[in-house]
């Protein structure tokens, strides 16, 4: 019975674990995988922290390495310092850096690590393993036994793994300041890391994502590099271009200078003996001559004129190329300047049997603004070339109002008139039945001393200075000129306009500017007038004083600026100087003198003979004080003109 209870106790027992058991088993299970559960977590976070660990130490390697890359924009530099900071983070056996070269056809070893091998080698860039690694953006294992890996020295151990990651360069193309550079994917660089051949280390993920942004930081410093090395050649061949800039505007400065220079000095020089022939030209023609000996007196009178009128072009002409020559604006007869233009030419036409006219249409305004000197001189030159190129025949000068419809003309596009109610557009034509000219030869004749083809032309001497200070003085004015002609013997027209104004008040203009009738003056029409002559030259002395007492004046002579501050009195009524005198300039003595004479009626009339009469001129002869100005050379009837013009007026700035 005790063994039968303790049994069925026992199975009882049993019963109850095995009841319990179903209970507690689940539970125990849920507990291990719970327990399986937390351990994998912390192994997850624990790889997690490592990997966050890793990042962070990754963003300061990359930082510092940034920093050290970015902290200069020297390219030798920057590659250097890639270099040196990625073996010295990642613990490099070497890294290596292969750039294009200027074909781009092959890689050439630039820089290494710890320069074990030449740096100038060089190979292929079309290898596949570089074209593998050129055509992915991500780090490319590569074979230890790569062309571009071979360059650590062989050892006993096993090469450790090669990696390589390409670097973009910055291709430069039409470099300019505000533009960024253009970027061409083109051109790379070519990066190779080797890790230690005596360990078994691999490439972790960290190590080569840190690869990756440093090829990237590369870049950009590459390229801030490269645009301030453009900037840099780009400033220094301003830089240079600036400083040729300068030379080249001293130089031409310098060259204006003595070209001016030399003008003046061939003015003056060339305008002496020109005073003499002239001067002594006209006073010959005042005494007892034969026919035949007064013509030869004329004829060196009007070969004279002309060579000083020649004189005069050159001068022109080169005050209009450096512009500093400017028009000289007044009232004056229009009327008159084309009746003077006519009684100059009648005496040439003559002696060659052509037969000159004036056409002066109705409308035509008696008087105008503008400047005379240079519209008569237009005229002259014009009229004169037809005389020139005209064996016989006439001559027909036509002078109208250009009408609205005229004022633009299809052969002449260039020109554009702007009609108004203060101007007016004045259009000259010159038809004359002289040789002609060839169409093509046309354009040359508005060119300096230019030859044509035409040997009718070239034996009559070419045109001169002419038409190219005609040009140049009807541009002045905002005008035009051209020339038509059908052919060679057939004749030409000149025809040219030029824009004048109309004065407001024409009556006060009439009465203002009515030409004087000179007065009948005879040989001594000046008797005991006192007048001193300054000049150093003794020929120029010597004529001005032949005409001055061919007019009666009392002449006294002095040849330097000293002796003419001693010997002016207030006996002389009119002081003649050249201002080109050495020591003392004529301006100078002009001030001395008025120094000397406190009273004004004591003062003598203060009169230049200068070869320059431009703007600038007049104003600094007025300024200091002196009375007006004569153009050399001299002739008898403009030394008479102007003694009477200043003992009138007392002031004189025309005559030229």
């Amino acid at each position: 019975m005790v063994m039968t209870t303790a049994k069925v106790f026992t199975a009882v027992v049993s019963c109850v674990t095995a009841l319990m058991l179903v209970h507690i088993i689940p539970d125990l299970l849920s507990v291990k995988t719970r327990e399986l559960f937390l351990k994998n977590k912390a192994a997850e976070l624990d790889r997690e922290m490592g990997l966050i660990r890793t990042q962070e130490e990754t963003g300061r390697h990359v930082r510092m390495l940034t920093h050290e890359i970015r902290s200069t924009l020297d390219r030798h530099t920057i590659l250097k310092t890639t270099l040196v900071e990625l073996g010295r983070t990642l613990a490099l056996e070497e890294c290596a850096l292969w750039m294009p070269t200027r074909t781009g056809l092959e890689l050439q070893l630039s820089y290494t690590l710890h320069q074990q091998n030449p740096v100038g080698y060089t190979v292929p860039i079309h290898h596949p393993m570089i074209n593998q690694v050129f055509s992915s953006s991500h780090v490319v294992k590569i074979s230890p036994n790569c062309p571009v890996a071979r360059i650590r020295p062989a050892g006993k151990y096993m090469p450790g793994e090669v990696v390589a990651v390409r670097v973009p360069l910055l291709h430069l193309s039409n470099f300019q300041i505000n533009d960024w550079p253009e970027l061409s994917t083109k051109r790379y660089a070519l990066m190779v890391l080797m890790l230690p051949s005596d360990s078994a280390r691999q490439w972790h993920v960290h190590e080569l994502e840190l690869v990756e942004v440093v090829a990237d930081q590369v870049a950009v410093a590459l390229s801030h590099a490269a645009i301030l090395e453009e900037s840099m050649r780009a400033r220094d061949l301003l830089m240079e271009q600036n400083v040729a800039l300068d030379l080249a505007r001293r130089e031409a400065e310098t060259a204006i200078r003595a070209r001016n220079d030399f003008l003046a000095v061939m003015n003056h020089e060339m305008r002496t003996p020109m005073h003499a022939i002239i001067a002594l030209s006209s006073l010959l023609q005042e005494t007892e001559l034969t026919p035949e000996q007064r013509l030869m007196v004329e004829t060196i009178l009007k070969s004279s004129n002309l060579l000083a009128t020649l004189i005069n072009d050159v001068l022109d002409l080169s005050r209009l190329e450096d512009g500093s020559l400017q028009l000289d604006l007044g009232t004056f007869n229009l009327y008159a300047v084309f009746r003077e233009v006519l009684n100059l030419i009648k005496p040439i036409a003559s002696v060659k049997k052509l037969h000159v006219s004036l056409n002066m249409a109705p409308e035509l305004p008696e008087y105008a603004i503008g400047d005379e000197k240079r519209l008569m001189q237009t005229i002259l030159n014009v009229v004169g070339n037809a005389v020139k190129f005209s064996k016989d025949g006439s001559i027909l000068i036509s002078a109208f109002v250009a009408k609205a419809e005229l004022l633009r003309d299809s052969r002449t596009p260039e020109f554009f008139p702007v009609p108004g109610d203060n101007h007016f557009y004045l259009r000259v034509q010159v038809k004359d039945s002289g040789i002609g000219v060839s169409p093509q030869d046309i354009p040359k004749l508005f060119t300096k001393f230019a030859q044509t083809q035409s040997t009718a032309i070239r034996n009559s001497g070419g045109s001169g200075l002419g038409l190219a200070i005609c040009k140049r003085f009807v541009n002045l004015m905002e005008g035009h000129i051209w020339i038509e002609s059908e052919g060679l013997g057939k004749g030409c027209t000149a025809i040219f306009m030029v824009k004048l104004g109309i004065p407001e008040r024409l009556n006060e203009s009439k009465l203002a500017f009515m030409p004087k009738v000179p007065p009948n003056l005879g040989p001594a029409a000046f008797p005991g007038l006192k007048v001193l002559v300054m000049d150093e030259n003794g020929v120029s002395r010597m004529v001005t004083k032949g005409l001055l007492v061919h007019l009666g004046c009392d002449v006294t002579m002095v040849s330097s600026s000293e002796e003419c501050l001693r010997v002016v009195s207030h006996e002389h009524k009119v002081v003649f100087m050249d201002v080109c005198v050495s020591g003392m300039d004529g301006y100078e003595i002009a001030i001395r003198i008025q120094e000397k004479f406190t009273k004004r009626h004591e003062r003598p009339i203060i009169v230049a003979l200068t070869g320059n009469t431009d703007k600038v001129t007049k104003e600094k002869l007025m300024r200091v004080g002196m009375g007006g100005l004569i153009l050399k050379p001299v002739s008898l009837d403009k030394m008479r003109s102007v003694l009477s013009d200043l003992l009138e007026h007392r002031v004189l700035f025309e005559a030229v």
